[in-house]
């Protein structure tokens, strides 16, 4: 599972020309699972996201969770995170978990993060237009 974290002032997402997700402060999360994936992977993605301290405290040190700033989550599902370019220029996916697969996962994800904070989505499998104003810009790669 790897997630991109990017701490935001705000982000939406769009499809067919209409917002289906937005948030203001935040965590902008690109979300992708391969064949390994389980339920613990999860469990441990969930608390991370949780509790990464990469927001600024008083003193401006970056010591502060999305909960502890009362901030929001817009997760993607964004397959291509597993594209492997290593061998010429097209990237292979072959490590991307099928779809079928993937949005029982995305779906789990996206239910525990919404037991503790406000969570917006895209549509799975959609394609999508995302934007966002990087809050740093801080952008952190998490891999389990």
């Amino acid at each position: 599972m790897k997630i991109v974290v990017q701490r935001v002032i705000k982000s939406s997402v769009e499809v067919d020309k209409k917002i289906v997700g937005k948030i203001d402060k935040g965590l902008m999360l690109l979300v992708s699972f391969t064949k390994t994936d389980t339920e613990k992977n999860i469990d441990w993605m969930v608390n991370k996201v949780l509790n990464l301290r990469i927001f600024d405290d008083n003193s401006g040190i970056m010591n502060k969770s999305v909960l502890d700033v009362e901030g929001s989550i817009l997760s993607i599902s964004q397959f291509t995170l597993y594209g492997d370019a290593n061998k010429g220029n097209r990237p292979s996916y072959i490590n991307a978990l099928n779809g079928d697969e993937a949005i029982k996962l995305y779906n789990l994800f996206n239910e525990k993060l919404k037991e503790h904070i406000k969570v917006e989505t895209g549509i799975f499998g959609a394609d999508m237009k995302v934007s966002l104003i990087n809050d740093g810009p801080v952008t952190i790669l998490l891999e389990k």
